[in-house]
């Protein structure tokens, strides 16, 4: 089975496949700190509760935006499964794809197994949404080349902002408004207003003017925990898809293995 992990600023995922499918996700709350040794004790506790043995696992790569995450997940790998993981991007796992901006090196990983991921499941020009701590849209044309995004503050980030920089103004849960009205008759309201619609807005607007730019039909492929709450309130996605990340992973696994084997 493939053990792949995805390390993100706020949560790094792990997922174990079994070929092509998911069998199961764990998250937990990324800490650069963490050591392989605590990764060890919290994750093979969970696999053994799913009913999975470290046996089981004998190809791990994982992709990651947090730098000193990486050596603690090497050891993960190699001194608990006995496995030399791939690194998304790196070696035999490498992007695969064109990158047309003015700093290549500077994509990070989640953005790339996003565009690895959608190009490989959906075919013609894509621009691609996460939303994540950030807000990533990308562009990627019907060759797979990655010709640019857009980086926006992600709605909690931007709540988070709102709340610490004010006196008086409460802490809210994001959530679909009750009304449509974009008139809040209360504080609470007023906030969840600007903050859920003027998001709604912000990406309308965004995405029709990356639409304008490309000049071609293009599908718009969603991914995150909360692209199914914004699907609900915009006709702009035409597909979500939140395991599109850790499938990214799996493609590059899946490729890195085929090298090998073409190797031998």
């Amino acid at each position: 089975m493939l053990l792949v992990a995805d390390v993100g600023n706020t949560n790094v995922v792990f997922a174990l496949f079994d070929g092509e499918e998911i069998k199961t996700r764990w998250r937990i709350a990324t800490d650069p700190r963490r050591t392989g040794d605590e990764y060890a004790v919290w994750l093979l506790q969970l696999m053994k509760i799913e009913g999975y043995a470290r046996e089981d696992v004998t190809q791990i790569i994982f992709g990651s935006v947090v730098p000193r995450a990486d050596h603690n997940l090497t050891v993960l790998s190699q001194k608990y499964f006995g496995i030399t993981p791939l690194i998304a991007g790196k070696g035999d796992a490498g992007w695969g794809f064109e990158i047309d901006v003015d700093h290549p090196s500077s994509l990070g990983a989640d953005r790339a197994l996003n565009c690895v991921a959608a190009h490989a499941q959906y075919p013609g020009d894509l621009i691609v949404v996460d939303f994540g701590t950030a807000t990533k849209f990308e562009a990627v044309d019907f060759n797979g080349t990655y010709k640019g995004g857009i980086i926006a503050p992600g709605i909690n980030l931007s709540l988070d902002a709102l709340v610490g920089k004010t006196a008086k103004l409460p802490r809210i849960a994001i959530r679909t408004p009750e009304t449509k009205s974009v008139i809040g008759r209360n504080t609470e309201d007023q906030m969840l207003i600007g903050v859920f619609w003027g998001y709604v807005s912000m990406m309308e607007g965004l995405i029709r003017k990356m639409r304008d730019e490309i000049g071609r039909p293009v599908r718009v492929v969603a991914t995150g925990g909360l692209a199914i709450l914004f699907d609900d309130n915009t006709e702009i996605f035409d597909v979500v898809d939140n395991d599109l990340t850790i499938q990214g992973l799996a493609i590059l696994a899946d490729r890195a293995g085929k090298k090998g084997k073409s190797q031998t």
